[in-house]
């Protein structure tokens, strides 16, 4: 993947998971979720080792929060990715309060 390539992330409800997509639409990772009545729990997140190092992990659990953060849903990490992400990401620790 070049330092300069898009990535993409979108919800894929079917597969219980939010996919970053680059390259075309190769599913470069991807953070799995379980969606309950008032909460969503992320419990797995992976990048494909071709795409390790540029920040494609980041990247989608950015636009996965930002996604969830229109919804009323409790944001639920058991994922250790997810957690610490939010944890250096203090903005984003209101949704686990919901």
């Amino acid at each position: 993947m070049s330092e300069t390539a898009q990535v993409t992330v979108q919800d894929n409800p079917g597969a219980g998971r939010y996919e970053a997509l680059a390259d075309g639409g190769v599913v470069a990772g991807y953070a799995e979720y379980e969606r309950h009545d008032d909460r969503i729990v992320f419990t797995h997140t992976e990048v494909d080792e071709a795409y390790e190092g540029h920040g494609i992990g980041g990247t989608l659990v950015r636009a996965a929060l930002d996604d969830v953060r229109t919804t009323d849903l409790r944001v639920v990490a058991t994922c250790p990715f997810v957690k610490a992400w939010i944890g250096r990401h203090p903005d984003y620790a209101d949704l686990t309060r919901r």
